[in-house]
């Protein structure tokens, strides 16, 4: 029995690998198309969550922000965010208040967690996939995009699977001291630095490969590892608080696309801004006559 679930989650866990490096590979659409999918389902687990502890998030509201969000990304148009920002949390607002549902205050703050969250976060792997480039649109076709953004992205496919996979597997045979008793006491200590050597030796071999300084490539290593366990730990404290073991059952072996995708939310937009300001960019020339 336990051989089986093992299977099916390693059957799970290829199909869900090889889809995500194919649509980083050819991005544009397709990979559009796979961020959005993935932002919508685990956006409705993310209300059906909120619902256990009594909050009634507008999910319509969430998936709306998102694709505008995703417009924006695919588009580069970084200088609408914060407009965008602003019409996304006025529509939380009126959507609450021509609801009328208690609790109101509540309500308005998981709508704006949720397109933050769930959308805005993952979204940035869009900026990702075009860092290096300069992209221009054949109507809806984005056109001269090079290859560097994808190797930014597989980079963090990669890394993000190791670190997850060796945080199970060095908890399991080392593990003694608990990471965080409350939130999910199944992890350790052991389990984390496991998971994080691991990150650092393939982040180190992978960023040579794409030409990326030493240096680089070691506090990359570090966010990546640091900030997968956050992610993690971040899902589970919302489940925990909302009383739910798993966002659902819909992917075999792994529970919901929230709980498959938790270590990417918030490792996604911290690698993009470091790779933009740090590698891709001089920092201080980003800021050369604002002084």
């Amino acid at each position: 029995m336990a051989l089986s679930k093992s299977i099916t989650r390693l059957i799970t866990g290829l199909v869900i690998g090889f889809t995500g490096f194919f649509a980083i590979l050819s991005g544009g659409l397709y990979l559009v198309a796979l961020v959005l999918a993935i932002v919508i389902l685990a956006s409705k687990e993310y209300t059906l969550i909120l619902r256990h502890k009594g909050f009634l998030p507008s999910f319509r509201v969430i998936i709306a922000s998102s694709i505008i969000f995703a417009a924006l990304a695919y588009f580069n148009r970084f200088d609408l965010v914060a407009l965008a920002f602003t019409i996304c949390s006025i529509m939380a607002f009126m959507s609450v208040l021509f609801r009328g549902r208690q609790p109101y205050i509540a309500n308005v703050a998981t709508t704006i967690l949720g397109f933050v969250y769930c959308g805005w976060f993952p979204l940035h792997l869009l900026f990702l996939r075009d860092l290096g480039s300069q992209p221009i649109y054949n109507g809806l076709i984005k056109e001269n995009v090079t290859m560097e953004g994808a190797g930014y992205a597989l980079l963090l496919l990669f890394c993000v699977i190791l670190t997850d996979s060796f945080c199970y597997y060095a908890g399991c045979k080392f593990g003694k001291h608990k990471l965080s008793k409350v939130i999910s006491p199944n992890k350790t200590i052991e389990g984390a630095i496991g998971g994080t050597l691991t990150c650092l030796i393939f982040c180190m071999i992978f960023c040579h490969m794409l030409g990326i300084a030493w240096y680089h490539s070691l506090i990359l290593g570090l966010l990546i590892a640091g900030f997968a366990q956050i992610g993690d730990l971040c899902e589970s404290m919302i489940k925990r608080d909302a009383g739910v073991k798993d966002s659902s059952n819909i992917l075999p072996g792994h529970g919901g696309f929230l709980d498959r995708t938790d270590s990417y939310i918030l490792t996604i937009p911290v690698v993009h801004y470091y790779l933009y300001f740090f590698v891709v960019n001089n920092f201080m020339d980003l800021f050369k006559g604002m002084f």
